[in-house]
């Protein structure tokens, strides 16, 4: 199916959207002070070492320092006197080491390094630590993985270095993977004499920015288009274009329209990624709740109407269900331990279908992901790496209103507690009067049964003045 890559830069934030027959599959922003370390390369030095965690913490320049697993650390720079990497005699304090950050920071948590440094391409990823080709395991052809591993037998590339075949490279020619590999080999012998030259804290690697990355690992052969709304954007990925796929810049148009994203009613799509309940076209739908530890899926039949049998109603909103659960995944970039609850099945079969079909809508996912058997209760357990910070991450921030409970108290249990802690308040005080101040629909709540007020200002001799305030949380009870 043709899919189209839609790029909005603003002053302070570019967006992507990968679309496929007018539906959004992928959705990333970027803005310039959360722009992802995802990549970068660093010239780090060894802060603190940790035996019992088997890991280091390394400082790479920035604000929270990275952590390192020791059995990862095969050469460090013993001293600026020895700008050569060695096998480390033992890992201390002061070391420097050229690490990878593999994966954003999260809270409190520093991003997570590797010393195994990969260079992505277009086709290609070069692994200076590695001496071996390898064929992406996505690559499921046993005809194209034996052609492209002839290739590479026939290729005089470098031995010191090793190369992993990205999907991307089905169906490319010899020219093409050699002309991959070289440039991915100068790449990283310029990048050689700036770790001499640089010490450690030190930036030595950045990796593209969301547009060149997007184009990289998405502008494949079934992109119809890719669309862009500004001017100097366009001409810069026109000129990566012609640097390295020059067969596709025929396919890079710019939009003079108004608004990119909401012609292609992409806008209203974005609004609705974060809402709990995605519905089906079947009418069924599903309910995902990221909780702190995981993220649970709740399969429902809805108003699903078709008259087939309990058992072919389940297996038909089932395979429909593992379809979005999949995109929904990719979409929203849920990572952690994923718990989905399909519908109930009696059939080995069926369920046998149903999970295949989430695999093979998983199967163009970029991330990670590990998913067991599906159990006789319709249950599926899989894990899935988030790598960046999530859209939700940059869009959103903890509700002020509900403290990230999701819910706030109705107002009648808000009068009840309102008018307990008015009596706590008055109890041991001698007072003529009392302003008790609250929510408006609180107010409400507790205007509707005024003996209860009544009984308070008999019991306590006080009069009691109601103030109803707008801008008062729905919770707060203010008394004085």
């Amino acid at each position: 199916m043709p899919r189209e890559i839609l790029i909005n830069v603003e002053p302070q934030e570019k967006r992507v959207a990968i679309v496929s027959d007018g539906r959004i599959q992928e959705y990333y922003i970027e803005r310039p002070q959360d722009r992802t370390i995802v990549g970068n390369i660093y010239k780090g030095k060894i802060e603190a070492v940790l035996p019992s965690l088997g890991a280091a913490f390394v400082d790479i320049g920035l604000i929270k320092k990275g952590f390192l697993y020791l059995s990862e650390i095969e050469f460090v720079f013993e001293s600026v006197d020895t700008p050569k990497a060695q096998a480390p005699k033992e890992i201390k304090k002061g070391q420097e080491v050229l690490v990878q950050v593999v994966k954003e920071s999260f809270g409190t948590k520093g991003p997570r390094l590797s010393t195994h440094i990969g260079l992505a391409g277009r086709y290609l990823v070069i692994m200076p630590s590695d001496k071996q080709v390898g064929i992406s395991r996505r690559i499921e052809d046993d005809l194209e993985r034996r052609r492209l591993r002839q290739i590479f037998n026939e290729l005089k590339l470098p031995k010191d270095v090793g190369f992993i075949v990205r999907t991307a490279a089905c169906g490319k020619s010899k020219q093409e993977l050699m002309r991959d590999a070289q440039f991915l080999y100068k790449l990283w012998k310029r990048l050689e004499k700036i770790v001499e030259q640089k010490k450690a804290p030190s930036l030595i690697y950045e990796e593209y920015d969301l547009t060149l990355r997007a184009i990289r690992d998405s502008f494949t052969d079934d992109v119809s288009k890719l669309l862009v709304d500004s001017k100097p954007e366009f001409y810069r990925i026109q000129h990566f274009m012609r640097a390295f796929l020059s067969y596709l810049s025929k396919k890079v148009e710019f939009y003079r329209g108004d608004d990119l994203f909401t012609e292609k009613d992409i806008e209203k799509q974005i609004s609705r990624i974060y809402e709990s309940m995605v519905y089906l076209k079947s009418k069924a739908y599903l309910v995902i709740e990221p909780t702190e530890g995981l993220v649970v899926i709740d399969v429902n039949s809805g108003g699903f109407k078709k008259k087939f049998s309990q058992e072919e109603t389940a297996f038909k909103v089932n395979c429909e269900a593992a379809q979005e659960v999949a995109r929904q995944l990719i979409l929203r970039d849920l990572g952690g331990i994923i718990v989905i609850d399909f519908i109930d099945m009696e059939k080995e079969s069926h369920r046998r279908e149903v999970l295949n079909t989430l695999k093979k809508a998983l199967s163009n996912d970029r991330a990670k992901y590990d998913i067991l058997d599906i159990s006789k209760f319709g249950v599926v357990e899989m894990t899935r790496e988030r790598i960046h910070k999530t859209v939700q991450m940059l869009s959103y921030q903890l509700c002020p209103y509900c403290g990230g409970r999701g819910k706030v108290k109705s107002p009648v249990t808000t009068a009840i507690y309102a008018l307990k802690e008015l009596k706590r308040f008055l109890k041991g005080k001698f007072l003529k009067e009392v302003s008790l101040t609250l929510s408006p629909s609180i107010i409400d709540e507790i205007l509707k049964n005024k003996d209860d007020l009544k009984a308070i200002e008999y019991k306590f001799k006080v009069k009691i003045n109601l103030i109803s305030n707008p801008t008062l949380h729905i919770e707060e009870i203010k008394i004085a």
